[in-house]
């Protein structure tokens, strides 16, 4: 069977073995970000919720379903309650969960109401702070040295770009890396080596390392520049009710999910 049939398949089997149910499940990594290699990782994520009866226990359940099956396809989830308290704290990795354009299992009504949850937990400073120290790391690894490994690029340019995105007013970064290229770099020399950079890891299972490339490096360390310095207002943990309230009539909806 083909991937992403196969990637169904498990989730199915995930809830048949563990008497979930999953809401959402999408594709997180390099295949959403849109610059995958021919054997790049199938990383997996998605949101679960148990019936009533998991909750209303004296024993602490674990709140995390984990898979490494073959293929390289990496499987991972979170319980609702778990990713609901790390969506009140504004966590980027899940707001991009929710924005992948890759989505292998949904329940449209529930997914509805959490995308409408999360537009209220939203923080601009968190998720611009997480970006930027994601951006500083990877600048630090891997930058500080006369040869680099090209790929890394790329994972320099994702979070300066969504920086870039949050500063400019626009909401929550997308996962797609083309659409920050397309919305924020304009038509230049630093465009054109960031497509033919893509192009090239979208046809090869390495890339390699190789000279810096001029144009980007020169386009990183300004960025980042503007980064360090910049000042985002800051926004205080949202209430709990709205969260609260769609936790519990998720499980009360359990047997119709």
């Amino acid at each position: 069977m083909d991937m992403e049939t196969l990637i169904r398949s498990t989730l199915v089997d995930i809830e048949r073995e563990t008497g979930c149910k999953v809401i959402y499940a999408c594709e997180s990594g390099s295949r959403a970000w849109g610059f995958d290699s021919p054997d790049s990782d199938w990383d997996v994520r998605f949101v679960y919720v148990q019936p009533a009866d998991w909750y209303l226990s004296i024993v602490d359940h674990r709140d995390v379903i984990e898979r490494m099956l073959p293929n390289d396809l990496d499987v991972s989830g979170w319980e609702l309650r778990k990713a609901l308290r790390l969506m009140r704290k504004s966590n980027p990795p899940f707001y991009e969960w929710l924005r992948s354009p890759i989505v292998y299992m949904s329940r449209p009504s529930a997914v509805e109401q959490l995308r409408q949850v999360a537009n209220l937990c939203y923080s601009t400073e968190r998720c611009y702070y997480h970006y930027r120290s994601m951006a500083r790391g990877n600048v630090r690894d891997y930058f500080d040295r006369e040869e680099v490994p090209l790929k890394k690029y790329l994972y320099v340019l994702r979070p300066i770009l969504a920086c870039k995105w949050i500063a400019a007013g626009l909401g929550p970064a997308p996962m797609e890396f083309d659409t920050m290229v397309e919305r924020l770099i304009p038509h230049g020399i630093v465009k054109q080596d960031i497509e033919a950079l893509v192009a090239m890891k979208k046809r090869a299972s390495e890339v390699g390392t190789g000279e810096k490339i001029e144009s980007i490096q020169s386009f990183i360390e300004s960025e980042m520049a503007t980064i360090d310095s910049a000042a985002i207002p800051s926004s205080p943990l949202p209430e709990t009710g709205p969260l609260d309230q769609f936790f519990r009539k998720t499980i009360a909806d359990f047997d119709n999910l």
